[in-house]
This record gives structure tokens, C-alpha cells and sequence, in this order.
């Protein structure tokens, strides 16, 4: 009898037993009661020597975030760290830059700290299975958006339906009578990227009620307020009659509110506008813009609980899809 029938026995993983025979780590009481009802059945004795190096894990989970600076994020880092220490754990909180190898960046840490766990979030994932597969943890991705073809089974998620949100806000300001919309989102040159996805909303909407797709109505700027403004200004340069603006962001949305109120122009008056996200401080501009708002919090509350269940060995992984909501504050209107 050894470690690997104790857990055949119990239903569960190697690491799993592993945990409870250290009293380390996260397991769940009915999970420890299952593993040591078989350990007590079989009168397993664990060997000291294995025991005493697994004892020298950690129970630190770090959270990788891409784009810290986003206020989105902000709520969700939040939720994530008051989650993480509501089961006892200390948290870790990495910044990742722009360019950096994010996988390659979180097997270092794992060995550096002897991570239990990894969260995700931000960003667009230009890695291979076999990249994923370098992590020895449980990782869980959240909003995040993957480019290579990669087994679902390698990895959990949790996000929202990017193009289908995109469709919404797009043909939400359809139904309102607007023909002329124009369009901002940063379009790197890789596909499946969140601006791209998003971007395929509109399109999708577009088209639905026969508009069809003009690339002058569409600017690529980055998620902040200062580039929102000057895309803004340029599409109002470019398409002197265009009545809709939907931002891929609440922080692109309230730069391009600044644009269109310093033109000497109204909302939703003379330009309606939709953001993206649904931050605080998009309400509480003036005017309060209308959005589409994601679950940020709870899909934060949501990883937590989806990486600790496959650090205790009770899920698979598993991709976890959440709803936006359409949220009116005002700033678009109908027109003939």
C-alpha cells in the first residue's frame, strides 16, 4: 500500500492525500475525512523521509495581473486578496509588463516562492499547451483571452462572451434609430485579442440590421482616457456625421466624452456614447455613461473558489462563462 492506492481508494489525487498526510495546503473536511477513513482501513503508515519534503510547500497563492493600472481591475485585486486570506492564505500580488512572458514568469515564482496556486488576469495568451503545461500548480485564468488553439482541459478560465457583449452594446444603440456609430478599441496585430473580439460584436451587429461595416468609423487607442479623447477627435474629424460612439472601455469612454463635450457638442444631445466595464468612475462622470458592465467582483470571487477546489483535487478543470449587463445612465438617446 502506498500513497498513489490511498488515493485510486479515496477518489481523489496524489497531492491531494499528499496534503492531508501533512495537515498542508487546502483540502476540504469531507475530502480529509474520505482520504484518512482509507488511511485508518489499510493502517497506511506515510514515509517520514517524503513527508517531511512535502511539508516544506507553501500554502501562497500569487495573483498575476496584466494591466494593474486598469481601473476595472481594481475591485476585482480586492476581492481576490479578502478571498484568498478568508482561507487563511497569504497572497502575492505580481505586476506583469507588457512583453514579458507571463507562463515563463510564474513557473519562476513557483520555484522561488513554492506557489500553491496561481490566478491570471488580463491580458491576451500567445502560449502553447506545452507552455501551459510547464506550471506544476493549479492556475486559473481570468479575463483573459487565449490566441493558440489549446486543450480546454489544461486549464480553467472565467470570463465573459466578449463578441456577444460587443453585440449588444452595438445593437442596443441600433434600436435607438443610429446608423452612424463609431467604434474605438485597441487592435494589436494579433488576432482573438479583446479590442478584436469586441470588434467582431460590432460587426455582427452591424450587419445583422444591414449597416455596412465602414473602417472609417473604427479608431485603434489605448484603454485610458487621454488616447479615448484623441481618437474621439479624429473620428469626429473623419465622419462629420456620426451620432454613436461605443468605447471597448468606460476608460476609453470618458476620454471620448471630454472629446465630444469640448467640440461644443451634447450628450446624448448631439453624440451618444456606450462604454465598456461598468467602473465607478464612469457613473459618476458628468454625464453618467452608459456601459456594459461585467460582474467584476464576483467573477474575482469565482477564481478564488475555482483554484482552491482544484488545489483540493475536487474539480477539473473547468471555464466559466459570466453574463454582462446593459447599463443605462443616459447618455445615449433615441433619434429618428
Amino acid at each position: 500500500m502506498n500513497i498513489k492506492d490511498i488515493a485510486k481508494i479515496s477518489g481523489v489525487g496524489i497531492s491531494t492525500v499528499s496534503r492531508v498526510l501533512n495537515n498542508s495546503g487546502v483540502v476540504s473536511d469531507a475530502t480529509r475525512a474520505r482520504v484518512m477513513s482509507v488511511v485508518k482501513q489499510y493502517n497506511y503508515v506515510p514515509n517520514s523521509n517524503a513527508r517531511n519534503l512535502k511539508m516544506t510547500q507553501s500554502n501562497t497563492i500569487a495573483l498575476m495581473v496584466k494591466g494593474i493600472s486598469n481601473p476595472f481591475f481594481a475591485n476585482m485585486i480586492k476581492e481576490v486578496e479578502r478571498q484568498v486570506h478568508l482561507r487563511g492564505c497569504p497572497l502575492l500580488i505580481q505586476h506583469i509588463e507588457d512583453g514579458v512572458d507571463e507562463i515563463g514568469a510564474a513557473v519562476q515564482l513557483v520555484k522561488e516562492k513554492n506557489l500553491c496556486g496561481v490566478i491570471f488576469m488580463g491580458g491576451t495568451y500567445d502560449h502553447s499547451e506545452e507552455e501551459f503545461k510547464q506550471l506544476t500548480v493549479p492556475f486559473v485564468l481570468t479575463t483573459i483571452t487565449t490566441i493558440k488553439e489549446v486543450d480546454p482541459s489544461v486549464f480553467s478560465s472565467v470570463s465573459i462572451d466578449d463578441v456577444h457583449s460587443a453585440y449588444k452594446a452595438t445593437n442596443y444603440l441600433i434600436s435607438l434609430g443610429h446608423r452612424s456609430i463609431c467604434f474605438l478599441a485597441r487592435f494589436p496585430l494579433v488576432e482573438n485579442t479583446i479590442g478584436n473580439r469586441r470588434l467582431l460584436g460590432y460587426k455582427k451587429a452591424l450587419e445583422e440590421h444591414g449597416i455596412p461595416y465602414d473602417p472609417a468609423f473604427v479608431e485603434d487607442c489605448e484603454y485610458a482616457p487621454s488616447f479615448g479623447f484623441a481618437a474621439a477627435k479624429r473620428l469626429m474629424n473623419k465622419n462629420k456625421g456620426a451620432t454613436a460612439m461605443f468605447a471597448a472601455s468606460d476608460a476609453i469612454a470618458i476620454g471620448v466624452a471630454k472629446a465630444v463635450l469640448s467640440s461644443g457638442l451634447s450628450i446624448p444631445g448631439d453624440m451618444s456614447i456606450v462604454g465598456f466595464d461598468g467602473i465607478e468612475m464612469a457613473e459618476y462622470y458628468h454625464p453618467s455613461l452608459d456601459t456594459i458592465s461585467q460582474p467584476g467582483v464576483e467573477m474575482a470571487h469565482v477564481s478564488v473558489e475555482t483554484l482552491f477546489d482544484l488545489i483540493a483535487g475536487e474539480t477539473a478543470n473547468k471555464h466559466i462563462v459570466f453574463e454582462s449587463l446593459l447599463v443605462k445612465r443616459g447618455s445615449s438617446r433615441k433619434i429618428n
